[in-house]
């Protein structure tokens, strides 16, 4: 069984490293965390709330045009689909190259002898680019 070290932080070196932030010394709260030796830049930035300096903390605020935001979870969802469509594509790909493979072996049939023969034939089949196409 590991035990967790638990480290309690003094009122006066929270407020120093609160200070550090506010003179500018450090840009945030993790480059104060690593310098102090704090183990993460969470712990600063609930001092920081804790002490009521919110205004250290940088505020991600975000513009968007409108539609943007619903453009965006359209094309999330085309590409799941897209995703989706190629993973079936590989599956079905498998299968056929199994299922040929059972073929051949029950049939005696040699795969790649078989292939050379037949792919001329594929190809010069109008509107095909190989054999493989389902509808």
């Amino acid at each position: 069984m590991t035990s967790t070290k638990v480290v309690r932080y003094s009122e006066a070196f929270k407020l120093s490293v609160i200070g550090d932030l506010e003179s500018g010394r450090f840009g945030n709260p993790a480059e104060a965390a690593r310098a102090y030796g704090v183990k993460s830049a969470n712990t600063v930035r609930t001092w920081v709330r804790k002490y009521g300096r919110e205004t250290l903390l940088r505020k991600v605020v975000r513009v968007e045009k409108p539609g943007e935001k619903s453009e965006l979870k359209r094309l999330r969802d085309r590409v799941r689909r897209l995703e989706s469509s190629l993973a079936d594509a590989h599956m079905d790909s498998a299968l056929d190259e199994a299922f040929f493979d059972l073929l051949c072996e029950s049939t005696g049939t040699d795969a790649d002898a078989f292939k050379k023969k037949h792919a001329a034939e594929l190809l010069k089949r109008p509107g095909k680019s190989s054999g493989r196409g389902r509808k």
